[in-house]
């Protein structure tokens, strides 16, 4: 694997005064943390940090924006963010500097939070008026009963976004809450807090009220009670330790809350795939972003009968990466983005090997590319008692297995807790529809690792069993932030009690007999 790039080259300071404007978004009474690049693990900024206090005083400021922010029509509410979708990807050099800072990612993994953010933004800006219009429904006598269900939002939506995915991951969750006419309390995590930070500032040079998205930024021990607490509806992406505690805790408020949680992902290849196609999606099914993605494959079954030319065709691809710091594309993969996760990879990788595992490829930190690098690595020989079987490793590994049979495969994939992603690789694509259909996870993607399911925002995207509860994307990614309503009205000609002269015994056989004639007629 190839090296670093010149620090000279690849390390264009982000602008102050921006870091600056765009750090006062930030609720906060003057407590401050730094933040450290993951390229060199040296401070680059200096962000405000939150108290239990400032995010009360940001659920005020939004309570007291959203009523008159969900008056507005529906027109004026999504005018800032249609003028998003051009703007961000005309000024997207700005923006990938700055997910590169934070993150360590490599630029083209950084792109595709770009193309995101203006992709899932400009779904709901077209299909927000057919989702939130109000709607007919039959009632329960045809003619006699009208009704009508309406869309009402929920106040303000808690929003928690995790560090691997900044500016997407909070964005797309909290566009669509603004859409729906809620305000938005938003507690990124503090790393990587300046991508949206920049996002604000960009949508309030757009149109949109400063106050409907407050931000909140700090430890969750400190902030996490009241950010819940003030909330009517909760939207959740991280671990899944995090989400059963954020669960619980919007229970017992009686709030509803999205959970987008970890995942054990499994990369099938069955007999038939095109082994070349195979061996490159892995570069980004199990690499992109270091592999510190929830959707990423970190278990790979490859049928008996082809492991053996797919393992040396993915040897050569990914010890032909590129690996390194860089703000422009020249770079395969970056960095992890923390220490913790470089901890966490190294131990499940070593615990691998003592344990019996062989290591194929990769299996170092790269202290000479920065303080936070790992090479991608594919392991053999994985077993049960290893940690990195079933835990998810949250980093650039990925462990082979050979298979025999499609029952078996089908077992394997689904013998996890988790079920958020999974791939199928195979040049029979109603095959591997048929497959992905006796997985339980809620996306699949054949021949493909995660974008296509991911990125098709007319469909749900979400995870089963420990990976999640309800889903972004589709019409439940903007729904789920709506409370609905039932409206029916009665005519006065048929009604449920019996008219005045009319016993209790001839209204139910006149009842009877209407209802058996609508059948009859198909009118109900």
């Amino acid at each position: 694997m190839s090296g670093a790039l010149a620090m000279s080259r690849t390390h264009r300071a982000l602008d102050q005064e921006m870091i600056n404007r765009v750090a006062r978004y930030v609720t906060s009474s003057g407590k401050t943390q730094q933040i450290v690049a993951p390229f060199t693990g040296e401070p680059f900024a200096e962000l405000p940090i939150s108290s239990a206090d400032d995010v009360r005083a940001a659920h005020a400021r939004a309570r007291a924006a959203q009523e008159s922010w969900a008056a507005l029509p529906l027109r004026e509410r999504v005018r800032p963010f249609l003028r998003l979708h051009d703007t961000i990807l005309e000024r997207r050099t700005e923006i990938l500097d700055v997910v590169q800072w934070e993150t360590g990612k490599a630029r083209s993994h950084a792109f595709e939070e770009v193309l995101d953010v203006a992709g899932c933004t400009l779904y709901y800006v077209r299909e927000a008026r057919g989702l939130l219009r109000p709607k007919r429904r039959r009632g329960v006598f045809p003619l006699a009963t009208g009704v009508i269900e309406l869309r009402h939002p929920k106040g303000v939506v808690a929003v928690i976004s995790p560090w691997n995915y900044p500016l997407t991951l909070g964005a797309t969750d909290v566009i669509p809450a603004l859409i729906a006419g809620n305000a938005v309390v938003h507690k990124p995590d503090t790393q990587t807090a300046l991508s949206t930070l920049w996002l604000i500032d960009l949508l309030v040079s757009l149109g949109m009220p400063r106050d409907v998205w407050q931000v909140v930024a700090g430890d969750p021990g400190e902030v996490g009670d009241p950010l819940i607490e003030g909330a009517g509806y909760v939207a959740f992406t991280g671990s899944t330790r995090a989400g059963r505690k954020i669960a619980a805790a919007a229970a017992s408020r009686l709030i509803g809350a999205s959970l987008e949680l970890g995942g054990k992902n499994p990369m099938i290849v069955l007999p038939d795939a095109d082994l070349g196609r195979a061996a490159r999606g892995v570069l980004r099914a199990s690499f992109a972003n270091a592999g510190q993605l929830c959707l990423s494959m970190e278990r790979i079954y490859v049928h008996e009968s082809v492991c053996e030319p797919f393992t040396r065709k993915l040897i050569e691809q990914v010890e032909g990466m590129k690996l390194g710091v860089g703000l422009d594309w020249s770079v395969d993969m970056g960095s992890l983005t923390s220490f913790r996760q470089l901890e966490q990879v190294t131990a499940h990788v070593e615990d691998a090997v003592a344990k019996g595992a062989t290591v194929v490829t990769g299996g170092r930190a790269r202290p000479d590319l920065g303080p936070m690098f790992y090479e991608p690595t594919v392991l053999t020989g994985v077993t049960e008692e290893m940690a990195v079987c079933r835990e998810e490793t949250f980093g650039p590994v990925v462990a082979l297995h050979p298979f025999k049979s499609e029952h078996e495969i089908v077992e394997r994939a689904n013998d996890t807790v988790y079920g958020l992603n999974a791939s199928v690789w195979t040049r029979d694509v109603a095959k591997g529809r048929e497959i992905a259909s006796r997985i339980k996870a809620g996306t699949v993607n054949v021949n493909e690792g995660y974008a296509a399911a991911y990125g098709s925002y007319d469909a749900p995207m979400g995870g089963m069993k420990a990976s999640g509860l309800g889903r972004r994307h589709g019409a439940e990614g903007l729904l789920r932030y709506t409370e609905v309503q039932n409206i029916a009205s009665q005519a006065s000609w048929l009604g449920f009690e019996a008219p005045a002269g009319m016993t209790h015994e001839t209204h139910a056989a006149t009842l009877a007999f209407l209802l058996k004639t609508m059948r009859r007629l198909r009118v109900k």
